[in-house]
């Protein structure tokens, strides 16, 4: 789940790591306001979506009066705000970020993140932070320091250290930095972060360290354990088709192609999408139903895929083991007599009571089409898009 800069902000307040002075502002009076509490010029406007690269795209500008405060505001919400991690579609701005503005000496990155293949947090901080970070990794991957942390024992005195001489930091400003990574490291695993990063961390002329940007996503698995973080969804920068799908507790992530999937487990799911590429098609979604799915659950899973106009032919690829294969073609029956399936559908079913589910959609009188296993359900689909 991923959260708005001005609520990291928050979290970061909460746990001590300095931030600028600013609020939250959803029309160009609120901006006003905010500015107008801030205590002098000039203060920045920052559109609040979920994707980087707003500063490039246009969604950062710097006000020097209430003039401009007030003609920025009016600009930025309501604006389809595109950069490099939104896609060209863009995402449209509700809401601005209204802070004062620093005196900055030097912009840093900093960011926290599991790995995966060491099994710890990794800390990755560079001097070379701000828009360009991406390029920097790319380009002059020795200007990224990284500090492996074991979650066991924990972040320790020397791994602050390394991170700090690393980035050549004046002594005034190690001594502010050091609590500052502890803090940061504390909120991580507090709320079981995937995704920590600031970028960029400044360095003022006064030597203080401020986080001047914040990002933070949680592990959705996590989220019964962070009812407050919960409020902060907003489902305005979700896809309508993934929220939808969270209701009913699917797993869905929907993709540009145009033959809809639906199967049940994760890695069948990602199996299935790799066979549709190779038959020459492309995935319109990714739907895993679970295990453990319902008849309901398999009902509106099928109503979620028929409700993208994108998608051309349906694969339904079930291993029959907890979902039996009966109760999946019960699903499929109710959803087609309740939506109206006017889309080919490929079927392929084995495992657990597939005799019954077959004979259930072969009584049914829907048109479909049965294959014999996955690569040939794979092809019969792609040639049916095609």
């Amino acid at each position: 789940m991923k959260i708005h800069e001005y609520q990291a902000k928050e979290l970061f307040k909460k746990y001590r790591i300095p931030i600028p002075a600013g609020g939250v502002a959803f029309s160009a009076d609120e901006a006003l306001m905010v500015a107008g509490g801030l205590g002098g010029w000039p203060v920045v406007v920052k559109a609040q979506i979920h994707a980087g690269g707003r500063g490039k795209g246009g969604g950062v500008k710097l006000a020097r009066s209430a003039d401009e405060v007030n003609k920025l505001a009016n600009e930025i919400i309501g604006m389809t705000l595109v950069t490099h991690q939104t896609g060209p579609e863009g995402r449209r701005v509700r809401k601005v970020l209204v802070e004062q503005g620093l005196n900055i000496r030097k912009e840093l990155y900093l960011s926290i993140i599991p790995d995966r293949v060491t099994a710890k947090i990794v800390i990755m901080a560079s001097e070379a932070g701000g828009m360009d970070i991406e390029e920097v990794a790319a380009r002059s991957p020795e200007k990224i320091i990284k500090v492996f942390v074991n979650p066991l024992l924990g972040l320790q005195g020397y791994h602050c250290r390394q991170l700090a001489y690393g980035l050549n930091l004046a002594p005034a400003a190690i001594k502010a930095f050091i609590p500052m990574v502890q803090n940061l490291f504390r909120l991580f695993v507090d709320y079981d972060c995937s995704l920590l990063e600031i970028n960029p961390l400044v360095i003022t002329a006064a030597e203080t360290v401020i986080a001047l940007d914040a990002k933070i996503n949680f592990d959705d698995n996590a989220l019964f354990r962070h009812q407050d973080i919960l409020a902060f969804r907003d489902v305005d920068e979700e896809d309508p088709l993934e929220v939808e799908a969270s209701k009913f507790n699917l797993n869905y992530i929907n993709l540009e192609g145009n033959v809809g999937n639906m199967v049940n487990g994760a890695g069948l799911a990602m199996a299935t999408m790799d066979l549709i590429k190779q038959a020459g098609a492309e995935p319109a979604n990714f739907l895993d139903v679970g295990g453990g799915a319902s008849a309901d659950m398999v009902e509106n899973g099928l109503r979620i895929i028929l409700s993208d106009k994108n998608v051309k032919g349906i694969l339904i690829n079930i291993f029959g083991g907890i979902l039996r294969c009966d109760t999946l073609a019960t699903g499929v029956v109710e959803a087609a007599r309740k939506t109206g399936i006017k889309v080919p559908v490929v079927v392929r079913m084995e495992g657990t009571n597939v005799e019954a589910g077959r004979r259930i959609l072969a009584e049914s009188g829907l048109s479909l089409v049965a294959a014999a296993d996955l690569k040939d359900a794979a092809c019969k689909v792609a040639a049916i898009v095609k």
